[in-house]
């Protein structure tokens, strides 16, 4: 009777053991399922997954169609986003070089109207060429540290896209890049030998 108890109890301790195994598996089953029991297709080769892909969070699971189209718009429009962000910050630079030019020419022609001489005048206009440097105020250059801040990040979740090797967010990626610098890098741009001279001017204004 005792040998008996024994191996009832050891046959109890090997089932358990056994439904313990087998139910381990399932639980990390569902620790490894994304949004409750979901499960991202996910690669670090190139790939083509739609239905069922997830990109930069576990709720940005791809369920439709639709939500894959969805996912390429805004990958899409992102990139788009940051060609403006790089032409925005370029413009700024612009803006402040003008504000900065027009404020010197305002206050050499204010000098040269208060001296009444014309040897006077000629020096003040002499001197206007040379322009001095720009160092952007406070409010200035935290403005140009927002833009960058923005393109900055912006480009870093375009890489997080691109890691994922899906070939159809790739696509928009390289479209994206195309199209936005299509439309919003579309600027004049110095011809042969007047680029150097051009600088000059737009540096002095007063000496073309």
């Amino acid at each position: 009777m005792d040998h008996s108890n024994m191996d009832m109890g050891g046959m109890d301790h090997g089932s358990s053991s056994n439904n313990s195994a087998v139910s381990a598996p399932s639980s990390m089953g569902g620790m490894g399922g994304m949004g409750g029991g979901r499960k991202c297709k996910i690669s670090m080769l190139f790939n083509v997954n739609t239905i069922g892909s997830c990109f930069l969070t576990d709720q940005w699971y791809i369920e439709t169609a639709g939500q894959f189209a969805g996912a390429c718009i805004a990958t899409f429009i992102l990139v788009a986003c940051l060609e403006f962000l790089r032409r925005s910050a370029r413009e700024y630079d612009r803006f402040i070089v003008r504000q900065h030019l027009q404020q010197f020419q305002s206050t050499t022609s204010t000098s040269a109207k208060t001296t009444g001489s014309v040897g006077s005048g000629e020096a003040a206009v002499g001197n206007a060429c040379a322009v001095p440097p720009l160092r952007p105020s406070v409010l200035q250059q935290a403005i140009r540290a927002f833009l960058h801040m923005l393109q900055f990040s912006l480009a870093y979740i375009v890489m997080l896209l691109a890691m994922y090797y899906n070939g159809y967010l790739f696509l928009c990626i390289v479209l994206g890049s195309f199209f936005g610098f299509y439309a919003f890098n579309w600027e004049s741009i110095p011809v042969g030998g007047s680029q150097s001279q051009s600088g000059k001017q737009e540096a002095t204004v007063c000496c073309g």
